[in-house]
């Protein structure tokens, strides 16, 4: 008996070898669409494409040229708009690509490459949010002491870290990803290579990756995301005392705003990463996926920046100073 269980597991063994297939590309099968709906949805988003990189870029130019917008919040803001750069152009080029050519292949190296910055980049603008409520935290409540609170030094290192440990975990991920058989499918039921998306085509038990994957959402998304909602509750309690009507509504205009940006970005990779086996259909997790590596990017510069009276006198400054006299 004992003779039949162990020829039984070795066949086992066997048969799972020669399903296993040496993987060489993937096929990203994107959004299942008519023609003319896929044409207009690669035109919406062409152009929010154009805006991301066009609203991200003016900040970062005029971050760079004007003096007074060199402040730690304007240094931050900086980094927001380099990551949501990064961001979509390493996904939406993709997208776009696979409205033209549903059927054109990704290399493998090239997938975990995208799937690697994707992590990189999504990590890091976690951080970076937790980062900037911090810094808004400190400016309003503890206004005398923030110039020493928040000195270079600390910003600097604060806007190191994000990066550094990001890139270490994204790197883990992907290694982990290395070690994954493959059998037969190798199409990704997804619009770019994201990393739930390669493990369900598996052949193999991949429990370290989801318990990587649990580990990597508890400290990059719900953690932050409580500690973004304890800074604005106090900067919340803080609005509530200031004296001046107008004062108090402006505060509260801004607060919502940016919440809702966070809300929005945590919220909905929260559902992805930390419910991967709920009940939503694969179409619902590739429209969620466009909340987080698509439109954030794009409300990023009109949310944090654009609307800031700062920002918009740093504009008029530099417009006027390339007028020719």
């Amino acid at each position: 008996m004992k003779f039949k269980k162990d020829l039984g597991y070795q066949n086992y063994l066997r048969s799972m070898e020669d399903n296993q297939t040496i993987v060489t590309e993937f096929i990203l099968l994107g959004f299942f669409l008519e023609p003319k709906m896929k044409v207009f949805l690669f035109g919406l988003f062409s152009l929010l494409y154009t805006f991301t990189l066009l609203g991200n870029s003016v900040i970062l130019g005029l971050i760079c040229l004007d003096s007074r917008l060199h402040t730690p919040m304007y240094f931050f803001i900086s980094h927001l708009a380099i990551v949501d750069i990064s961001y979509a152009s390493n996904t939406v080029p993709q997208l776009l690509g696979n409205h033209l050519d549903p059927v054109k292949p990704i290399s493998f190296a090239g997938c975990l490459t995208q799937t690697f910055f994707f992590l990189t980049f999504a990590l890091t603008e976690c951080l970076l949010l937790l980062i900037m409520s911090y810094d808004r935290y400190v400016a309003i409540c503890h206004p005398l002491r923030y110039s020493v609170i928040m000195n270079w030094k600390v910003c600097t290192g604060l806007a190191i870290t994000p990066w550094g440990s990001s890139a270490f975990l994204a790197l883990v991920n992907v290694i982990l990803l290395l070690t994954v058989p493959f059998c037969g499918n190798l199409e990704v039921n997804h619009f770019f290579c994201e990393l739930l998306s390669i493990l369900r085509l598996a052949c193999a038990n991949i429990w370290v990756n989801q318990i990587m994957v649990l580990i990597t959402s508890v400290l990059f998304l719900l953690g932050p995301f409580c500690l973004v909602l304890v800074s604005y509750i106090r900067i919340i309690c803080a609005i509530l005392r200031i004296q001046s009507g107008e004062g108090r509504k402006k505060a509260f205009s801004t607060c919502s705003s940016h919440l809702c940006v966070v809300g929005l970005y945590f919220g909905s990779g929260i559902v992805m990463y930390m419910i991967p086996n709920s009940s939503n259909p694969e179409q619902q997790k590739k429209i969620l996926s466009l909340f987080y590596s698509f439109f954030n990017p794009t409300l990023n510069p009109l949310i944090y920046s654009l609307r800031n009276a700062e920002v918009k006198g740093a504009l008029r400054r530099v417009l006027r100073k390339d007028r020719p006299k």
